[in-house]
C-alpha cells in the first residue's frame, strides 16, 4: 500500500510516540524528513536525530525530549497537504504563538524556520507548525 503523505505520517509518529512516553521514534528516511528533523533539532524540540542505513533503505531515528515529564512539543500539525498545498510569500508566513512557536517552511534555499525565511526574504510551502 502506498502512502499519500509521508510527512504527515512522520509528524503523527512523533505525536504518538510522545503521547506514549517513548524515548525515540523511527521511520523511513527521506531528504525532506531529514531536513524537518534537522530544523526540529536546531530549534531544540528534539534531542537529536540520526540516519542509519539498513540494507537498501535508510531509517531516520529521532530522539524525543521531555521537560519535567511532559513532551517539549505541545503541538505539531501539518499545514500544507497533498490535497491543498499552502504556499506563502515572505510577508504572509505565519507567526506561531506570536513567535514562540515555529513554522517549518520549504523554500528554494532549503527547509528552514519561518524566522529564517523572513530574514532571508524567502517564501515557500508551509509544511507544518510546531509549538
Amino acid at each position: 500500500m502506498s502512502m499519500t503523505d509521508p510527512i504527515a505520517d512522520f509528524l503523527t509518529r512523533i505525536r504518538n510516540a510522545q503521547a506514549a512516553g517513548h524515548v525515540e521514534v523511527k521511520c523511513g528516511a527521506s531528504n525532506i524528513k531529514n531536513a524537518i528533523a534537522k530544523v526540529l533539532a536546531d530549534e531544540g524540540y528534539v534531542g537529536g536525530f540520526s540516519v542509519e542505513a539498513q540494507g537498501a533503505k535508510s531509517v531516520l531515528s529521532v530522539q524525543l525530549k521531555y521537560h519535567h515529564g511532559r513532551p517539549v512539543i505541545e503541538r505539531i500539525e501539518r499545514v500544507s497537504r497533498p490535497g491543498l498545498r499552502a504556499y506563502r510569500g515572505k510577508g504572509a508566513l505565519p507567526k506561531v504563538l506570536g513567535g514562540l512557536g515555529v513554522a517549518i517552511v520549504s523554500t528554494s534555499q532549503g527547509v528552514m524556520t519561518d524566522r529564517q525565511a523572513r530574514a532571508g526574504g524567502h517564501g515557500g510551502e508551509v509544511l507544518c507548525v510546531v509549538s
